[in-house]
């Protein structure tokens, strides 16, 4: 049997919310295999090994960020790294950005600029730097630092958003700078890499555009300013076989094609505007786009995003975290409902629902996957369930 992938960092091992497995159906009831207690609501999402749980609190009475690892078997604290961040941002002070594991080390990035390389088995630290003091960031973000960190060709790329590090790509050994690529203030979302138009690129938002960066020294290769002004560019672009898929709450559902230097065609080659979440994240699944604006929607990829279905439900009209595999789709809720459905069916066919925490009523962190298990942060949990039938 091959060994279950770990969910490393933002939305899994490759930030496009896919897991090998899902279940057919979900239990009548939740069984965790543990329950921790947290101290704090918290945005950021969970990281997740076969050994190792990772995520955010709070402490010192709100103005320290607090990280914890746990053992993935039992809950048990294995170690903590707090430091001091204090400030007042809207929706709270914990960290929105999702630790991020390679190899041995894993890099946690807080709200307010502090970024550590810490030893994952240990939580030694290796080095830590503040990135608004290091790279002279003078913007004020009203929601704070959100981007995780990215490792790409053994880069650690970070986003501080300053005017001559507008970009940065840091040695995840030593924390020193590689490179610098000027430009705007961060944007609230994920950068993503890969292959588009036969080059290798960083791919994600600043403050008010779309970008492509070279990964070997930071160029800014394009730029893409849409229609309409004022996204706050949450949601995580998607590569689509080549393609890119982006969907934001002012243009919303966009799929571009690239020439062949690795430039972005401005025009997009479909357009779905109903789509339109202003922080959920869609997910792919063979030629169909599954995403959350007020209902569930799927769109057909290869045909020009139009619409197979939609799907009116309360409990989804707010910010829903997706996650799929080949035939399955599972929607978590702001409550800490679990609502599985058929990703090939013709429409909306649930298959299962299930209330995980009971009094939940504001989880915004994205769980974590490894082989049958989910890890799950709520406002005032964090448990395993293993959805294993």
């Amino acid at each position: 049997m091959n060994p279950p992938i770990e969910w490393t960092g933002w939305r899994g091992p490759t930030r496009d919310g896919r897991v090998p497995w899902l279940p057919s159906t979900l239990p009548a009831k939740p069984a965790p295999v543990w329950s921790v207690d947290v101290s704090s609501r918290g945005l950021g999402g969970v990281a997740a090994t076969k050994e190792f749980v990772l995520f955010s609190e709070r402490g010192l009475e709100d103005t320290a960020d607090v990280w914890k690892c746990l053992n993935a078997n039992d809950g048990k604290e294995l170690w903590t790294y707090s430091y001091p961040a204090a400030g007042n941002l809207d929706y709270g002070n914990s960290p929105r950005a999702t630790p991020h594991i390679v190899g041995d080390r894993v890099f946690l990035f807080g709200a307010f600029g502090h970024l550590a390389c810490a030893e994952l088995k240990t939580g030694k630290i290796h080095w830590e730097l503040s990135l608004r003091d290091e790279f002279d960031v003078t913007d004020e973000p009203k929601w704070g630092a959100c981007s995780s960190p990215l490792m790409v060709d053994g880069k650690l790329i970070v986003n501080p958003g300053g005017k001559d590090a507008s970009l940065v790509a840091l040695d995840p050994k030593t924390g020193k700078t590689l490179w610098k690529s000027p430009g705007k203030a961060a944007g609230y979302g994920s950068l993503i890499a890969g292959e588009f138009g036969g080059t290798q690129q960083i791919v994600g938002h600043d403050t008010d555009s779309l970008g492509g960066w070279d990964i070997a020294t930071g160029k800014r290769l394009w730029k893409l300013v849409p229609e309409n002004p004022n996204d706050f560019n949450v949601p995580t672009p998607i590569r689509v076989d080549g393609q890119l898929l982006v969907t934001t709450e002012n243009n919303g559902t966009r799929l571009y094609s690239f020439d062949t230097q690795g430039k972005i065609v401005a025009k997009p080659d479909a357009v779905y505007r109903k789509l339109n979440p202003d922080t959920h994240t869609p997910v792919v699944v063979g030629g169909n786009v599954f995403g959350v604006s007020r209902r569930l929607y799927c769109l057909d990829w290869k045909q020009a995003l139009k619409a197979k279905w939609d799907h009116d439900d309360q409990a989804l009209a707010k910010y829903t975290a997706l996650v799929a595999s080949e035939t399955r789709l599972l929607a978590i809720t702001l409550d800490a409902e679990l609502v599985l459905f058929d990703a090939t069916a013709a429409e909306a066919k649930e298959l299962g629902r299930l209330k995980v925490i009971p009094a939940e009523k504001g989880l915004y962190a994205h769980p974590a996957f490894v082989g049958t298990r989910m890890y799950l942060r709520g406002s005032s949990s964090i448990l395993c369930l293993d959805l294993a039938e």
